[in-house]
This record gives structure tokens, C-alpha cells and sequence, in this order.
């Protein structure tokens, strides 16, 4: 058989999961910084890709076509993801980890996501990148940055876990192939869908939103985006963390380890843990 069945990524999981939790905390953060610079140098392509096409519904799909090539590299090229980690429920609940572990792992990767992401979101910004297709793509980023700042916290919550039940399930499929292209076919299916469907995802939210607010204070951007009708008061780092992280990340949570990570641990490892 040249995949892994559905029971023996459960199982192998157990050892991908000791491992995250117990790399240093020096290491952690410089993945966790990878995974969020992956993720954000993902936004801006799918974003940028998608701008000029005058179809609202064929741009949304194309940028979701290109955005799986961020997890692509998170998964390939070694990195940390805190809405993929939502999976050490896993192993904690076979007690091969400990909560303390697994909350650490959490803190210390969202952290570095955090990081990564405001990083790319400073360089876009501070390069002009934004000025591309005449400040097209300035009055785009502003024009999702405001859309995620002012979305009802239930709202947020519930994106958040359809968001990344389907982030989870890509992970796992990747999991159950054994070669690079069975990878990369298996994880890009579930992330453009989300992308398309317009979920909600922390880490990329840590992208485009940041990105929108470095965005508001440079003039020429600020001033495009308001004379496309983009009501730009809201786009403040308090919504930032209010209105959009808070409710996305616990929803994130909710679909990773509750939805994807307790349910495959159930029907695959319960048994063995008793």
C-alpha cells in the first residue's frame, strides 16, 4: 500500500506529536516564525493573484488555487502551525504528552505565527508592493482587513471552526501519503476550499489584518481605499485581536482538536488508551 491508512496516522501522529512538544523553545519560535512567514508570503500571492480579475468569483478562486502552497511549505520545508498543532489533543489524550506541553506548544508557536506574519505584513507594505495593478491591491488588502475587523464574533467563531477542520483534514491527508506530489495533491483540495469559502484562519488573519493596518497609514494607500468607499475606522489593532483573532482562534481550536483531533482519536486509538 503507498498511502498510510486513516488508523496508522492516528498512531503515527502519537510520535509526530511528542516531538513538537518537546523541541526548545528557542527552536520552536524559529519554526513557528517559519510557518507564519510561509502562511503570510501566501496571502500576498493569492491576494495579489486574484486583485485585477473582474469576476468577483473566479478571483476568489483563483487566489484559493494559489494559497495551499503556504501549508505546502509549512508541511515540506519544516515549520511550526498552530492551527495544524491543534492536533497534539492526539497524543494528550493517549498520555504521551501533558497538558502543560501541549499549552506551551500552543503559546510558543501562535506566538511565533504572530511574529512571522507581522513581518511579511511590515515588508509588503513598507516595499509598495501594495501599489501594484495602480493601488489596486492596497484597496484590496484594506478592503478584507475592514471586512475581518468588523465581523460579529459568532460569526468569527463559526468561521473559524469550519476553517480549520478542513485545515486539519488537509494536514492529515498529508500525513497518510508517502511522497512529496501524493502530499501536495492531498493537502490542496481541503485549503482551497476554505480559502474560497471564506473561513476563517488565525495565522493568515494575523497576515491580512497587520497588513491592513501598516497599509492605513501610508496616504496613497489610505487615500484609494477611501475613495473606493472602504470604511477604514475600524482597521485598528484592537479589532484586530477583538472582533477577528480572539473568536477565529477559538473556533480554530474547536475544529482542529475537537472536530478532527478528538473525533480520529476516538475512533481509531480509544481502545488502546484504556
Amino acid at each position: 500500500m503507498n498511502f498510510f491508512t486513516p488508523a496508522e496516522v492516528a498512531k503515527n501522529y502519537i510520535a509526530t506529536g511528542k516531538g513538537k512538544v518537546n523541541t526548545t523553545i528557542g527552536k520552536m519560535l524559529i519554526l513557528a516564525v517559519l510557518a507564519g512567514v510561509f502562511i503570510a508570503l501566501a496571502g500576498v500571492a493569492s491576494a495579489t493573484a486574484s486583485v485585477s480579475v473582474p469576476q468577483a468569483s473566479v478571483g476568489k478562486f483563483l487566489g484559493a488555487c494559489v494559497f495551499p502552497g503556504g501549508l505546502t511549505m509549512v508541511l515540506l520545508a519544516g515549520s511550526e502551525l498552530f492551527t495544524g498543532n491543534t492536533l497534539l489533543v492526539i497524543p494528550l489524550f493517549q498520555r504521551e504528552i501533558t497538558w502543560k506541553g501541549m499549552l506551551k506548544n500552543w503559546l510558543f508557536v501562535y506566538v511565533g505565527n504572530l511574529l512571522g506574519s507581522i513581518l511579511v505584513a511590515a515588508a509588503v507594505v513598507y516595499c509598495h508592493q501594495l501599489s501594484l495593478f495602480d493601488n489596486g491591491l492596497a484597496v484590496s488588502i484594506l478592503s478584507t482587513a475592514a471586512a475581518k475587523c468588523a465581523m460579529p464574533f459568532g460569526q468569527a467563531f463559526v468561521k473559524g471552526i469550519c476553517c480549520n477542520f478542513l485545515v486539519c483534514i488537509a494536514v492529515w491527508i498529508s500525513f497518510a501519503a508517502k511522497d512529496v506530489i501524493s502530499k501536495i495533491a492531498g493537502l490542496f483540495f481541503p485549503i482551497m476550499f476554505f480559502v474560497v469559502s471564506g473561513f476563517e484562519h488565525s495565522v493568515a488573519n494575523m497576515y491580512f489584518i497587520s497588513v491592513g493596518i501598516f497599509a492605513k497609514f501610508v496616504p496613497e494607500y489610505a487615500q484609494a481605499a477611501q475613495a473606493a468607499g472602504v470604511d477604514l475606522s475600524g482597521v485598528t489593532w484592537g479589532n484586530f485581536w477583538t472582533a477577528n483573532l480572539i473568536p477565529v482562534t477559538l473556533g480554530n481550536i474547536v475544529g482542529g482538536a475537537v472536530c478532527v483531533g478528538c473525533v480520529y482519536w476516538a475512533v481509531y486509538l480509544r481502545k488502546k488508551a484504556a
